[in-house]
């Protein structure tokens, strides 16, 4: 499967030769833009509520200890642990997706209703359905792909100075990586 990376790069190029294509003065085109931008905005809001519901049914509760990395920034600071559940972590993670979907709709908004431009509709019509699609918790309580390999959690997540910053010293393994621990509540045996 492709990465989204490669995949964001093919739906822009796509959409880009598209709207060339397309009258972006005439009202009814800006119209139909609005009306799929709308529709793929609900529908992508609504597969996040769809794996929520997963989750919430599923209640996992197993227990994870997360070790974040240092802040690059503030190096005197040490690694912070944090306690939670799988269940917890999940829905942590589905409320950031679906707040980045909000974020998207409050720039777009500002872009269409007060600077007047719809090329920017157009082009980002399509994300937040793929961006649903593409979230790690959706392949795995939607698609029911196992939680392992790259969808173990904590999900890593790319920094933008990750390849400036370098590794840092504190773990040779790989420190931009959070570290996971899994403790068996039956049993009481911690498992990395």
């Amino acid at each position: 499967m492709l990465s989204p990376a490669v995949t964001n790069i093919a739906v822009m190029l796509v959409m880009m030769q598209l709207s060339r294509k397309i009258d972006m003065e005439d009202e009814t085109n800006i119209l139909y833009i609005r009306i799929a931008y709308v529709s793929c905005t609900v529908l992508g809001f609504l597969i996040y509520q769809l794996v929520r519901r997963k989750i919430v049914a599923t209640n996992d509760l197993t227990k994870l200890k997360i070790v974040k990395p240092k802040n690059a920034m503030k190096p005197n600071e040490p690694e912070q642990v944090e306690y939670t559940t799988v269940r917890d972590y999940d829905l942590t993670e589905i409320d950031s997706a679906i707040k980045s979907i909000f974020t998207g709709v409050a720039m777009m908004g500002f872009m269409h209703l007060y600077m007047k431009y719809t090329n920017p509709l157009f082009m980002q019509c399509i994300n937040p359905i793929k961006s649903a699609l593409e979230h790690n918790e959706t392949k795995i309580h939607l698609f029911g792909n196992a939680a392992t390999g790259e969808l173990k959690r904590p999900f890593k997540t790319p920094s933008l100075l990750d390849g400036f910053m370098g590794k840092p010293a504190t773990d040779a393994a790989d420190a931009s990586k959070p570290k996971i621990e899994e403790i068996s509540s039956a049993e009481g045996v911690k498992t990395e």
